[in-house]
């Protein structure tokens, strides 16, 4: 290897994909490979999560701020049912982890609503009151 990984990633990436074409696989930096694949697959659970986050924080303002509804809220919320669902396609093995994405995006979500409403976070449900199908239903807004 003549570029290192922590001196110049993109050139490190090159030779590596270069030594994988050419199918040097000795020659690889397999540690750090393995760490970037590894991320990868976390950046792609992390662009659910937050799809997931800002979802929770508008489908909660729409249930404790009925009065001030926008359509603003309604568009974010398909938006990012949208990319949401978008993620899932691209990515179908992270419906294994839907439990644990919902979880931390609604833990996420409800402190983005205080924030966004200035009502008390201990107003709003502990866990996401929603199943997964009405969180992705069109159709769907809470009361």
């Amino acid at each position: 290897m003549t570029t290192h990984y922590d001196s110049d990633f993109y050139g490190w990436s090159q030779e590596q994909a270069d030594l994988l074409r050419a199918r040097n696989f000795n020659e690889l930096d397999t540690e750090n490979l393995l760490e970037e694949i590894e991320a990868m697959g976390r950046s792609e659970q992390r662009g659910l999560e937050s799809r997931l986050q800002v979802l929770f924080i508008h489908l909660l303002k729409f249930q404790y701020q009925s009065e001030c509804q926008s359509r603003s809220w309604k568009l974010t919320i398909e938006e990012q049912r949208r990319k949401a669902m978008r993620v899932l396609s691209n990515n179908p093995s992270l419906k294994n982890k839907l439990t644990l994405i919902i979880e931390e995006a609604y833990g996420d979500a409800v402190i983005g609503a205080e924030r966004e409403t200035n009502i008390k976070r201990a107003v709003f449900p502990k866990s996401c009151p929603w199943t997964f199908d009405e969180i992705m239903d069109n159709n769907f807004y809470p009361d």
